[in-house]
């Protein structure tokens, strides 16, 4: 079994998995959505939940940097309440400060253009925060 990885915004969702060790995240895409309309993004992980097999979701927990909530932490409170109201795999929020910061520098050290770094952000993101988990896990 595995973990599925999300780093959800406004527009996008990004998505990543574990290998069936829980050793490595991979990304997986990057799925885009009518602003708001988080409802798409549940569809897209239960389109993703029947492709694979995944034991733990763990959606990435948006806090500011002083440990507080903002409307984003909200936002994935909220989605993680979708979320289990259509499975019965846990959802789990973990702490996702710095991740996209922490993606954006590793995709320009390897060198992506700036276009594709904007594209593949969240996945990336989704992957950062897949992996935390992880390695705290192990």
């Amino acid at each position: 079994m595995k973990v599925l990885g999300l780093d959800l915004g406004t527009r996008t969702l990004g998505i990543a998995i574990s290998d069936a060790h829980h050793m490595l995240a991979r990304g997986l895409e990057t799925f885009r959505f009518e602003a708001d309309r988080y409802d798409y993004a549940v569809g897209r992980v239960l389109y993703w939940l029947a492709k694979e097999p995944v034991e733990t979701i763990v959606l990435g927990y948006p806090k500011n940097m002083d440990g507080s909530e903002g409307s984003q932490s909200i936002i994935s409170k909220d989605f993680k309440v979708l979320l289990a109201a259509q499975t019965d795999v846990p959802v789990v929020l973990w702490d996702e400060r710095l991740s996209s910061k922490m993606a954006q520098s590793t995709m320009i050290h390897s060198k992506m253009n700036r276009k594709k770094r904007k594209s593949r952000i969240d996945e990336a993101a989704a992957v950062v925060i897949l992996q935390s988990y992880l390695d705290a896990k192990s």
